[in-house]
């Protein structure tokens, strides 16, 4: 069974940093890409970056590109998002989901190429 668990949320003031994690199990990476996805009350899911299967494609929301990286790594199962300088809008429920590959090289960003979710982490920044 695909299980994915994020971790690693929090309050942190505005310019600050968080390290996501995302813990899962019953696959190996070979086999899906990796997503993040953020969201607000009264909005839509959105991507915010993604890792292909291979490692080696990655995506990212305009609104984080040079602030966020993902990385992961195998031998802990686990894909890891590093967000810094982060701002007030980045204040959303995060979620990591798996989704089928389509290119070994590259990941989409869509929350409907995904099907496999993990349970959201709460990050807060304050002004």
């Amino acid at each position: 069974e695909v299980q994915l668990q994020a971790s690693g949320g929090g309050l942190v003031q505005a310019g600050g940093s968080l390290r996501l994690s995302c813990a899962t199990s019953g696959f190996t990476f070979d086999d899906y890409e990796i997503g993040w996805f953020r969201q607000t009350p009264g909005k839509e899911r959105e991507g915010v970056s993604c890792i292909s299967s291979r490692g080696d494609g990655k995506y990212y929301a305009d609104s984080v590109k040079g602030r966020f990286a993902i990385s992961r790594s195998i031998a802990e199962n686990t894909v890891y998002l590093q967000m810094n300088v982060l701002k007030p809008e980045d204040t959303a429920l995060y979620y990591c989901a798996a989704g089928d590959t389509v290119s070994v090289h590259s990941c989409r960003g869509s929350v409907t190429d995904y099907f496999a979710w993990g349970q959201g982490t709460q990050v807060t920044v304050s002004s």
